[in-house]
């Protein structure tokens, strides 16, 4: 996996290898030991959701100051404009 840590704290780009042959593809879209090699020890991963979306949509922009949460964004097709605001 590639871990790019984007201008905003903690804010860090994740890009899985990818292993292609004639069958398709496999990717690791999880691992616990790769991700606290980057994001520190004691990374609790509680929830996994996937949501779909039509092409223009707008997905909310949450404030988060009282439980702030990390977030997990992974786009299985297509391309995201994902905003990160500090």
């Amino acid at each position: 996996m590639k871990f790019t840590p984007k201008d905003i704290p903690d804010v860090i780009l994740i890009e899985p290898d990818v292993h292609r042959d004639a069958r398709g593809f496999f990717l690791e879209t999880w691992r616990q030991d790769r991700y606290a090699e980057i994001v520190g020890e004691g990374l609790d991963f509680v929830q996994d959701n996937h949501s779909r979306s039509r092409r223009g949509v707008l997905r909310g922009l949450h404030t988060q100051t009282r439980r702030p949460q990390g977030k997990l964004v992974r786009v299985v097709r297509g391309e995201v404009f994902d905003v990160a605001a500090d």
